[in-house]
């Protein structure tokens, strides 16, 4: 994993930056382009609280949710003349009240706006919290929103649009929902993002309808990869849909928050529970395991119509909060070192939020649509809303890189699907989201060159470079759409270049025996990727001029050091040096097993012999060709080749005739191994370079 400028990128660093998980929602709207929106203009106090009584949403939250919407006005100070809320009077206010265990001054609040010369209305319904927790991302204060848009002649909502993590992920949205009844928002644990629930399951997220349950969004299907070809995008409810989300402590000034002087009534059980709670990334040697899944635990309701509800909220109107200009908190750092300037450059993202009423959603709901095929309905059905513009987006399914049952013993690999998420960072821009139920998506990306690094608990980073197309492209991150990683506990660096070779390195891929190809990526001068030390690899080069030189790759369980290639080169001597390597290296492993005597009970030779034969044959003439090549004699080195391919020819017959006298797991690799080495050999026959 390198930068931009080829030099390596240390792990706290990546960690540190991917702190910004969450922080683009702070600025609290969507950056998509579109065509503008009409202007709207305030309702009137008693249409504005008809409607706010109305679709007032009933809040469902985690078992383990230690802050839950409150009123911000107790907490509030003079500050030079202006209102403003300090972190630290909120956090230790909140705690203080809540000392009896019930939940303090809960309520939500509301805003209403109408679109000028259109029948389309929208209520808002905020939600303010006194601390946002989250896996690598925390501030003082949070606030969330429920869009409801409604049309004020047919009396029908239109829309439900509930904000996620970031304007990155697309928000949890759900089209024309049931006029008579009432929102339901299913709150995430410590972030409190949201997403909706409008089926009969009340406090269950269900992504994808299933016999007669319904869908509890609408957001269109992912596109670009094929196994994610039915999953609509929205960040959803992960810790509802079997995923795990590790969560971290943050720190001020050194210290764990909970134990700073001016919080004496916040304790370590004030923040997230501990049986959620990981140390730090870094510090584990694979992914978590024994996380436990989401569990409903208090539900909220409007006062009015409590019901059945654990505790009731006051709806208040957000007028009654414009007074407050700032929600202010100093600076937190992680609970494990990053460096500074790291933690300074997503300052905003672990600091504070700002307030509601000074972001542009504020007075346009509608820049909060994120889903395309929302907008265009919308657009479709009031003049007061622009048409979508096309967005482009980068997407990657997120798996595990584990050992294949059918190899031999740590020389093969498979990849698998992952049951804890992952944090996305797009550095360029710089920017991170969250992964939700293994699926990694990052919308509103500008066309051009990034580089996409990938982290997650007990996890070695992934890094690399992805090419944006405009006009709305969907880019499938990875190899086909994967990215596969390893546990920190079987990684092994690979290191590719950095010093002047013989050529431009411009582009590195790796792939694994049984798994194929599990990494690509564009480079300059050098690379570096974390491999799982149980597989076996073929790193494949490619120069400026689209030369392609291939290294063989047997990682060491045992020892730690990083793997490194040096020079790499390309071209007709390094190809032809793979192939010589790659049949050593399986004559040596049927060498290993082949049975005692060379001749079966007719005399005739033995089928493994005759393999470990042919083999040491293509090993042979493929090193003869390399030497040829780098002596600038390409004739005899074509030659060499020509021989190579016969010899490879006479492997597959060898081969099948001895099978049955191998472990199966040792005539699949050879079976791979001998395509491995015939296109490489291909390649070597057609490089113009030597």
């Amino acid at each position: 994993m390198t930068d931009a400028d080829g030099t390596n990128v240390d792990r706290r660093t990546v960690l540190g930056a991917l702190a910004g998980v969450g922080g683009a929602a702070l600025a609290g709207c969507s950056a998509f382009e579109r065509e503008s929106d009409a202007e709207t203009e305030q309702l009137d106090d008693d249409t504005a609280r008809e409607l706010a009584e109305r679709f007032a949403p009933t809040l469902y939250f985690d078992s383990r949710e230690p802050w839950f919407p409150t009123d911000p006005r107790p907490y509030e100070s003079e500050r030079d003349g202006d209102t403003v809320v300090d972190g630290f009077d909120a956090l230790e206010g909140y705690h203080a009240r809540a000392s009896d265990g019930e939940p303090p001054n809960p309520a939500v609040f509301y805003h209403a706006v109408a679109y000028e010369d259109s029948p389309l209305a929208a209520v808002q319904f905020w939600s303010y919290s006194a601390f946002d927790q989250f896996t690598t991302n925390f501030h003082w204060h949070d606030w969330e929103v429920l869009h409801v848009f409604v049309d004020t002649e047919t009396d029908e909502p239109q829309l439900y649009v509930a904000s996620s993590h970031s304007r990155k992920v697309p928000n949890n949205e759900f089209l024309d929902p049931d006029p008579d009844a009432v929102p339901r928002v299913l709150s995430e644990l410590g972030s409190h993002s949201s997403t909706l629930s409008v089926n009969d399951v009340p406090d269950r997220f269900q992504r994808v309808a299933v016999e007669d349950l319904l869908a509890d969004i609408t957001n269109t299907a992912i596109e670009g990869i094929e196994d994610l070809a039915e999953i609509p995008l929205a960040y959803g409810l992960p810790r509802d849909e079997g995923s795990r989300l590790p969560y971290v402590v943050p720190e001020y000034e050194g210290a764990p928050l909970y134990d700073h002087e001016d919080l004496p009534s916040v304790t370590r059980d004030s923040l997230i529970d501990a049986a959620v709670t990981v140390r730090s990334f870094d510090a584990l040697t694979s992914p978590p395991t024994d996380l436990p899944a989401r569990e409903t635990g208090l539900v909220f309701d409007h006062r009015e119509r409590a019901g059945d509800a654990d505790v009731a909220y006051d709806l208040v109107p957000t007028a009654d909060l414009e007074h407050i200009t700032e929600f202010s908190g100093p600076q937190l750092s992680f609970e494990f070192a990053v460096p500074d300037a790291v933690e300074d450059a997503v300052a905003g993202h672990i600091t504070a939020t700002g307030t509601p009423w000074s972001q542009p959603r504020y007075e346009n709901p509608a820049a909060d649509i994120s889903a395309p095929n929302h907008r265009e309905v919308l657009a479709d059905r009031y003049d007061a809303i622009g048409d979508p513009a096309p967005i482009n987006t980068v997407v990657s399914e997120i798996t595990a890189a584990v050992t294949a049952d059918d190899a031999p013993t740590d020389e093969g690999l498979t990849t698998t699907a992952t049951g804890v998420e992952s944090v996305v960072l797009l550095e360029s821009d710089p920017e991170a989201v969250p992964t939700f139920g293994g699926v990694a998506v990052v919308r509103d990306v500008p066309a051009g060159d990034h580089r996409l690094t990938v982290n997650g608990a007990g996890t070695a980073p992934h890094s690399e470079r992805v090419t944006v197309a405009d006009g709305g492209a969907t880019t499938a991150a990875g190899v086909d759409g994967e990215i596969p990683l390893v546990a920190r506990e079987r990684a092994t660096r690979l290191e590719v270049g950095g010093e002047e070779g013989d050529g431009e390195l411009a582009a590195v891929a790796l792939e694994d025996d049984f798994a194929g190809r599990l990494y690509e990526s564009a480079v300059e001068g050098g690379d570096a990727v974390y491999v799982h030390d149980g597989g076996a690899y073929t790193t494949e080069v490619r120069d400026a001029d689209d030369e392609i030189g291939a290294y063989r790759i047997n990682p060491d369980p045992v020892t730690e050091e990083p793997v490194r290639i040096d020079r790499p080169e390309t071209g007709t001597a390094s190809l032809a040096s793979f192939v010589a390597e790659i049949a050593a290296e399986t004559r040596a492993a049927v060498a290993a097993v082949e049975p005692e005597g060379d001749t079966d009970d007719n005399g005739s030779s033995n089928p493994v012999t005759g393999l470990e034969r042919a083999l040491a044959a293509v090993a042979d003439a493929a090193s003869r060709a390399a030497e040829r090549a780098r002596a600038g004699d390409r004739g005899n080195a074509d030659e060499q080749l020509e021989a190579v391919r016969d010899r490879l020819e006479r492997v597959g017959e060898r081969l099948a005739a001895a099978e049955e006298d191998m472990p199966a797991s040792l005539s699949r690799a050879t079976e791979k191994r001998l395509e491995q080495a015939d296109r490489r050999a291909e390649q070597a026959r057609a490089s113009e370079t030597l």
